[in-house]
């Protein structure tokens, strides 16, 4: 465990935590960021937490309906309207319109929708009917189309990943990564002319860890990461069970 302080002014304890393929970092009692280090970044707050928060992520009651409330209070139904609302700095143009990425690069539209149809591929098939892959394909074109050539091919498999979470959340566990889309090479870490390391694209369903902050215990379960194990972990490799 890594644990960065702020400095005497500001009173800020961190904690980080490397989980598979995530670095995960408690930024206050129950509440944790979740970063692919890479484009994504998740959330994650405890039950105590219950229709208590507010922001862009919403008022986290389990109900989308009401998620695009602004001063706790008004609902609105425009995204950019919802977003304005949020900025952290007043001086901070407002958004006035939606730009879609791929209209802005028209000559990347073509690659994206190649690359990200392998979200309504077979290769998902098992997960489709549990998790609607229509938003996600979509949110991987526009990320892709928005990513410049050097960062597009991480772009395309960040939001891939991103949906995969999703099915193995909905305990689908999707084997999609290959030597040639967004691979892993595990192989890197075993002896000469072994093969002790392997890859596992769902890990375990849950990792029981201990982490304390000014004083206080709290047991944390993080579910689902990518490339997860109890026992052994190296970026995605697992080291098999063994009797």
């Amino acid at each position: 465990m890594k644990v960065i302080q702020g400095t005497a002014d500001d009173h800020l304890h961190y904690q980080a935590h490397v989980h598979g393929n995530y670095l995960v970092i408690l930024i206050r009692k129950g509440v944790y960021l979740i970063w692919d280090k890479k484009t994504s970044i998740f959330i994650r707050a405890s039950p105590e937490y219950k229709g208590k928060l507010c922001g862009l992520c919403g008022n986290f009651d389990d109900k989308s309906s009401n998620d695009f409330t602004i001063n706790n209070i008004l609902h609105v139904t425009n995204i950019i309207e919802f977003g304005n609302t949020w900025k952290v700095n007043p001086a901070c143009p407002d958004v006035i319109e939606k730009i879609d990425p791929c209209t802005l690069t028209p000559h990347r539209r073509s690659w994206a929708e190649k690359k990200c149809s392998l979200i309504k591929s077979d290769v998902f098939k098992s997960c489709h009917n549990k998790v609607d892959p229509t938003p996600f394909f979509e949110n991987c074109v526009s990320d892709a189309c928005f990513c410049d050539v050097d960062g597009d091919c991480e772009c395309f498999c960040s939001a891939v990943a991103v949906y995969a979470h999703e099915c193995i959340k909905a305990e689908v566990c999707i084997y999609w990564r290959t030597p040639d889309i967004c691979p892993i090479f595990c192989d890197y870490y075993n002896p000469h002319e072994e093969c002790e390391w392997h890859y596992y694209p769902c890990g375990n369903h849950t990792i029981q860890t201990c982490s304390s902050m000014d004083v206080v215990n709290e047991n944390i379960t993080f579910t689902y990461l990518e490339g997860e194990n109890i026992r052994h972990v190296i970026k995605n490799c697992c080291a098999p069970q063994k009797p």
